[in-house]
């Protein structure tokens, strides 16, 4: 099982500037999850949830994150609310 702590550290990781906000949905394989990062910037939705995958791929793949909900978000976007 990984934990909020964890999924949050290996963001960070691979995102350095952002800010992560992660939340258990249900039985601890259920996430969800908001990131702000300039490295979002002029990348297509897509493009950002891959970003913040990468690190994650691992726990993707053996199941302990079963799902991932994400909202990514540039620090401009962010600011608008």
């Amino acid at each position: 099982m990984i934990t909020a702590d964890e999924i949050v550290a290996r963001i960070r990781g691979a995102l350095p500037d952002a800010q992560v906000s992660v939340q258990d949905t249900g039985g601890g394989d259920h996430w969800s999850a908001v990131v702000v990062s300039a490295a979002f910037e002029g990348k297509s939705r897509v493009q950002q949830h891959q970003m913040v995958q990468a690190p994650l791929r691992d726990k993707i793949q053996d199941n302990s994150i079963h799902a991932l909900q994400l909202r990514t978000l540039t620090p401009a976007q962010a600011a608008q609310g």
